[in-house]
């Protein structure tokens, strides 16, 4: 198959992306509104980008929508997800990683619900007060990074777009049964990863290789 992304509808190609880049590491950020609305949500655009300063990045995407009452034909509309709008009028988030124990209240978190449900409580997580920012932690997540905005980089703002937000981590939590001799013990860590359509991964089967020396 060799196709130009213009030859194939949207959804065809997006199915295609999502399943041949993975697994994905799951953002599941928290966020407040200006009003203190909590809001929790997943997202598997997501990574860490720079170490000095200490930057990660997701991509919340804009909802695509057919408006009330609309005829099967009529175009999508976009929608602004609340995390988005969270960020934007508070300048603070926290990414909480998702281990395979939370993966089904992640999951419930992920649903397309109005801006006044609280997704905390909506899947029986426990808000924790963060250290700096004002959006609450996950409690029951071993990591959450506290993370002030540094910068949105808007691509799009039709159905299907999206929008880059870069935080710059502010204050790390780890949860001290992760830690080794002064360092995180990775393979104690059971995360997941997001494939395409409703599959995701384990990241427990694991192996090393050695670096090869430069010059």
């Amino acid at each position: 198959m060799n196709v130009r992304p213009t030859d194939l509808s949207y959804s065809d190609f997006y199915r295609l992306l999502i399943s041949s880049v993975g697994p994905r590491p799951i953002a599941w950020v928290s966020t407040v509104s200006a009003a203190g609305q909590p809001n929790l949500a997943p997202f598997s655009f997501f990574n860490a980008v720079c170490g000095k300063p200490p930057l990660l990045v997701f991509a919340p995407g804009i909802r695509r929508l057919k408006p009330v009452n609309a005829a099967p034909d009529a175009p999508f509309t976009g929608e602004v997800k609340d995390t988005l709008r969270n960020v934007r009028e508070t300048k603070e988030f926290v990414i909480n990683v998702v281990t395979y124990e939370l993966a089904e209240r992640m999951n419930l978190t992920s649903g397309e619900y109005e801006s006044s449900v609280n997704e905390f409580a909506l899947a029986g997580l426990t808000p924790r007060a963060a250290t700096l920012v004002r959006p609450p932690m996950v409690a029951e997540s071993p990591v959450n990074f506290e993370c002030k905005l540094y910068q949105i980089v808007d691509f799009s703002s039709e159905p299907g777009g999206a929008s880059l937000v870069i935080g710059e981590i502010v204050y790390l939590h780890v949860d001290d049964a992760l830690m080794k001799d002064g360092h995180l013990d990775a393979d104690s860590l059971d995360l997941i990863g997001r494939m395409g359509g409703n599959q995701y991964a384990r990241t427990t089967q694991r192996f090393e290789m050695v670096r090869p020396k430069g010059r």
